[in-house]
């Protein structure tokens, strides 16, 4: 019998290969290998050597290379993609291949940068011959830091680098070496009396698993605990990994950090990395002391691992809409379970999940209630009745009032519109019609500066119509707010504001350090902007935020629309005030007597949570129950629907699992395909996990197969 190896491929199936492992060719589990696969050659992580094969033997195919020019994937990622592909019932070969930068997914001869030149032992005692200087120098520079390969070719000294590291006196690595001596801890702020007693309920946690939630008023120095904790963990030579929701933040939390930790090696893990530098950082992980990095980071290669933070661990990010569709957060967890390490959620408004953890228990609940500094308060929050005070282009008196007064103090203020484009829709007031998305259930927006309608859900795009194409009226009016149209608008009414736009349409994560810069250095008075300028940003001098156009989710049927509206609105009004100089928050709200609003004005996060839990627990909704949404996409709604209703036949008997009726989803067209959905839902996580395990194989029997479908695990969008 061949020797026989099993391999992970990324493809729909949920099964692994079994190929015949040449003689002579050693593998290990992780590593990745390339594999004939129908006609095609594929890149696949190699599982282990079963000791016999259901394929017969003369149909097994060769393996035709182990790629040992690029790291295995280590015991723990492996049992990490296992327990995903359990949970969220997803191929393991796709999740393997997923958690990989995209240039090691396949075969090409992979040569990995080494940015770095460092000394080695022998380099320490070595001696070079008196009359090479340039030598002599470079290697006493060695001894006191490494030298990037940056620095050597500006230097022009690589021709002495390249003798140095041909005598074995210094080596490339791929990120600068840990000094001899062991790197200094900056002076960090004295600690509040809540920020000690957290510590002191922390620190002694280090070294085991427990889930630890951290719910902290914005500017209670949250970033402060994470970091005393992370110098603990260092300095038992442990890494740290923080999960981040916005790729934004990246540079300016990396650039605190390092500030904190001199000499410490860092590496950061995004999408918005170009594939090179995603690669490389990717490559640095293992020896890197601190990792920042969004929701993939969870899947990081760290073999040191002590310690998890996920900030802002409610926010929405950090769930995958497509493909493998986890949760960074709940994945964290489950790799800090199997790592017998600790990991920390924060937040100014944890997820009603996280609470009811913490409420009952299983979490540790930690409360900041104070802003870090003593003098620093909460912000005011006021709210402006549109029922009795009329709104000009978006805006009332009340709030062009209080952004003049605050432009008068030489204050900066915020607008938070969270629509981007210049207006939701073009509208003919003759006929009715409002530009549609030819491909989706949804308008197309007006983006009047680049003078085209968009969709900002499929990507479709087309110009301006010089008129109505139903009734040929040329009077087309915009309908409703976007950022441009605002931004326009307060240009009009205070032209000696210096305005800057933040949306997905102006920012690019490189303008995030300028506009950092530009805020702080005095050269913006007002920021406008979407969900983007909500998340982590410290404006010293901005004082005033105006919070425009936020009803819609308060009469929303999505059953978590005011739970994300609390958390935003929070989040926007944590941007106003500092120690010096009192924040004022601005709501423009038709709905002023919603309770919503009561507790946001009172600050009291715990106090709404509560309430939110009561209604969920009457409600049967989760956190009190367990839910999987089965997704269709057909060319017809009817093929969708029934699809999903042929999935309702096959579901398993359980009593203790509700099979719901089949129906269109919220956004029921999007990209040409009609969309339909299926909920199932169980108060017992275990009964509803057995239910699916044994329910999605039947899916695939379905025939003909007219939909693709996919599964989603403890779904937030429907």
């Amino acid at each position: 019998m061949p020797h026989i190896l099993q391999v992970a491929l990324d493809t729909p199936l949920y099964r692994l290969f079994d190929y015949r492992l040449p003689d002579g060719l050693g593998v290990q589990p992780g590593s990745l290998v390339e594999v004939p696969f129908g006609r095609t050659l594929q890149v696949g992580v190699a599982l282990g050597e079963p000791a016999d094969s259901r394929v017969e033997a003369d149909k097994l195919r060769d393996v035709i290379r182990i790629l040992d020019d690029r790291p295995a994937l280590s015991p723990d990622i492996l049992r990490l993609a296992q327990f995903c592909a359990d949970y969220y019932h997803y191929p393991l070969g796709a999740i393997l291949l997923a958690t990989l930068p995209p240039r090691l997914r396949n075969a090409t001869p992979f040569v990995a940068e080494t940015p770095w030149l460092a000394v080695t032992d022998a380099g320490r005692l070595a001696e070079p011959p008196a009359r090479a200087t340039a030598q002599r120098a470079l290697l006493d520079a060695l001894r006191t830091t490494p030298q990037s390969r940056e620095t050597l070719r500006a230097q022009k000294q690589s021709r002495h680098a390249a003798a140095l590291v041909a005598a074995g006196w210094a080596t490339w690595s791929r990120v600068p070496p840990q000094p001899a001596s062991a790197p200094q801890t900056a002076d960090a702020p004295p600690a509040t009396a809540e920020q000690q007693a957290a510590l002191e309920s922390l620190l002694p946690t280090l070294g085991q698993f427990g889930v630890h939630l951290i719910h902290g008023v914005t500017g209670s120095g949250k970033t402060e605990l994470y970091l005393r904790l992370i110098d603990a963990v260092l300095a038992s030579n442990k890494q740290a990994v923080v999960l981040i929701p916005e790729i934004a933040l990246t540079p300016q939390l990396e650039q605190h950090f390092r500030r904190r930790f001199p000499g410490r090696r860092f590496a950061t893990l995004h999408s918005g990395l170009a594939e090179a530098a995603r690669t490389e950082n990717w490559l640095a992980a293992p020896d890197c002391d601190v990792l920042l990095g969004t929701r993939l980071s969870v899947f990081a290669p760290l073999p040191r691992l002590g310690l998890i933070v996920v900030d802002e661990e409610h926010d929405a990010s950090f769930k995958q809409q497509d493909g493998l569709r986890y949760s960074a957060r709940d994945v964290a967890i489950a790799r800090a379970k199997q790592g017998n390490v600790p990991v920390v959620l924060g937040s100014a408004t944890p997820s009603l999940e996280s609470y009811a953890q913490a409420l009952n228990g299983r979490y540790q609940l930690i409360e900041l209630k104070q802003r870090a500094i003593s003098q620093a308060q909460l912000p005011d929050i006021e709210l402006v009745d549109l029922k009795h005070i009329p709104v000009d282009n978006g805006l009332t008196r009340p709030a062009i009032t209080a952004l003049t007064e605050t432009l008068a103090r030489g204050e900066q203020g915020l607008v938070f519109l969270n629509r981007r484009g210049y207006a939701p829709a073009l509208y003919c007031p003759s006929c009715a019609w409002v530009s549609p998305c030819p491909r989706c259930s949804a308008r197309l927006v007006l983006h009047r500066t680049s003078h085209r309608l968009k969709c900002h859900h499929c990507g479709f795009e087309t110009r301006i119509p010089p008129e109505c194409p139903s009734c040929g009226n040329p009077d087309l009016k915009a309908l409703g707010q976007g950022t441009q149209r605002l931004e326009e608008t307060l240009t009009a009414l205070l032209p000696a504001a210096r305005i800057r736009r933040i949306d997905r349409d102006t920012m690019r994560p490189r303008a995030w350090a300028e506009l950092g810069e530009a805020v702080h250095g005095g050269e913006i008075d007002i920021l406008v902007g979407t969900q983007m300028l909500a998340k982590g940003h410290d404006f010293p001098n901005m004082t005033l935020a105006l919070i425009l156009d936020t009803d819609g989710a308060l009469y929303s049927p999505d059953f978590r629309a005011t739970e994300r509206l609390f958390a935003q609105l929070m989040q926007v009004a944590g941007r106003a005030g500092r120690p010096d100089k009192p924040g004022r928050v601005l709501i423009q709200t038709a709905f002023p007597g919603h309770p919503l609003f009561r507790y946001l004005q009172r600050h009291d996060y715990p106090g709404y949570a509560r309430e939110l839990l009561a209604e969920r627990k009457q409600l049967e909704l989760p956190p009190f129950t367990r839910q999987v949404l089965l997704r269709a996409e057909a060319t017809t709604m009817d093929a969708a629907l029934a699809f999903l209703k042929h999935a309702a036949q096959l579901a398993p008997d359980d009593a203790n699992v509700s099979v719901f009726g089949a129906t269109p989803a919220p956004m029921a067209r999007v990209a040409n395909l009609e969309r339909a959905q299926l909920l199932i839902q169980s108060a017992q996580r275990q009964a509803l996990q057995a239910f699916v395990r044994d329910w999605r194989p039947q899916l695939d029997t379905i025939k003909p197969r007219v939909a693709r479908w996919s599964l989603d695990v403890d779904p937030l969008v429907f």
